[in-house]
């Protein structure tokens, strides 16, 4: 996997809680559709899942049970893969336009490796832990007919990352990787092995601790029910 010398961050995108039609949230609010933010934005853990919320702040999630926590503070979704589902879909999409938090440019999501930390701007370290599993509020925003199995077929999910070093982030922030495990479980890897093909769970093992917590404990409860 290569990256390029000038990564970046083209935008660190915010939600306000918004009533909508198409989420099961119990309020039925969401803060998927996330817009640019004109400054900077204080970045820090939010806290496990089901209390923290966002790790941006300004930042929306209204259903805690499925989104924000430590694991899931910060979405991040490139701007290559963007550009690639506006050719797919015929439709603009800006920055912002799948829900995530930061934007970026010259990184290979897909590839990432789990545990993969990011140094952005002068402050803040960030480390992958996961693919983003689509949902039907993530349907309903794009309004993209069939679009939970065609994200799933397509597997370019972003990122999900977690906090270790807080601090702000602003758009044109670069990007450095600082450290990359040698473990070879990349957040492509992860994503099939918790939708599509289950088989690979053991495999994800190798990332130890450095993996979502919940899917850690997929693969321990594959791994005890059916060997590896």
């Amino acid at each position: 996997m290569s990256y390029r010398a000038d990564m970046k961050l083209l935008s660190v995108n915010l939600g306000r809680p918004q009533p909508v039609a198409y989420t099961d949230q119990r309020d039925g609010v969401t803060g998927i559709d996330k817009r640019p933010a004109g400054g900077p934005v204080r970045v820090t853990a939010p806290g496990p899942k089901g209390v923290g919320a966002s790790g941006l702040a300004g930042d929306a999630v209204c259903d805690l049970r499925h989104h924000g926590g430590d694991d899931q503070a910060v979405y991040a979704y490139a701007r290559e893969d963007l550009d690639d589902w506006e050719r797919e879909t015929g439709r603009s999409l800006a920055n912002g336009s799948f829900g995530e938090n930061l934007t970026t440019d010259g990184l290979d999501l897909s590839g990432a490796l789990i545990g993969e930390r990011w140094r952005i701007g002068a402050e803040v370290v960030l480390e992958v832990t996961s693919g983003r599993i689509p949902c039907r509020t993530f349907q309903g925003h794009l309004g993209e007919r069939g679009w939970v199995k065609r994200f799933t077929q397509k597997g370019a999910t972003g990122a999900y990352l977690r906090v270790i070093e807080p601090g702000e982030l602003r758009a044109g922030d670069p990007i450095e990787i600082v450290h990359r495990p040698d473990h070879g479980v990349t957040v492509a890897m992860q994503f099939r092995a918790v939708t599509t093909e289950r088989e690979l769970l053991p495999r994800l093992l190798a990332a130890g601790e450095a993996l979502h917590a919940e899917t850690l404990a997929k693969a321990r409860e594959y791994v005890a029910a059916y060997g590896r």
